[in-house]
């Protein structure tokens, strides 16, 4: 059976707040592909390999905390590319699990820009950014979060 084509008209219209959220999503992506490698070229594992006791005791050495880090980055990486698929896709699991993220990130930075001093502005920035463009109504009636008649407070 052949696949009935829709008009553009027929269609969700994506507001342009879901296009903010994506190209947040896209910028979070290469910062955490980043951290993903940046432990694993201090600890020069790609000239030597991966050597070494992980463990002293019950502690982690140096290069046990370099792949924990880089490993935790690489499935927060792949976590965001599937949640953005599914928000491209409009599913409204992709909103929720898009702004629990966003609220649990943005908790994290704020606790590393109190008791670190060391703070990632670029990922603060992103998750702002997208926490508020998920709040907006459009965004959640389009996902299906909010419905059309309902008002905001």
């Amino acid at each position: 059976m052949a696949r009935k084509k829709r008009k553009r008209s027929d269609r969700k219209k994506r507001p342009i707040a879901v296009t903010v959220i994506a190209l947040g999503i896209v910028v979070l992506f290469g910062i955490r592909l980043y951290q993903v490698f940046k432990p694993l070229l201090a600890q020069h594992v790609f000239q030597n390999g991966i050597a070494g006791p992980f463990f002293e005791g019950w502690r982690l050495t140096e290069m046990g905390v370099a792949l924990l880090s880089s490993a935790t980055y690489l499935v927060l990486s792949l976590t965001g590319i599937v949640v953005l698929i599914g928000f491209l896709r409009l599913k409204p699991w992709a909103w929720v699990l898009l702004m629990a993220w966003t609220g649990i990130s943005l908790t994290i930075s704020l606790v590393e820009y109190f008791y670190t001093h060391n703070p990632n502005y670029a990922v603060m920035a992103a998750n702002m950014v997208i926490a508020f463009a998920l709040n907006q109504s459009e965004v959640q009636s389009i996902c299906g979060i909010r419905r059309e008649n309902e008002s905001s407070l």
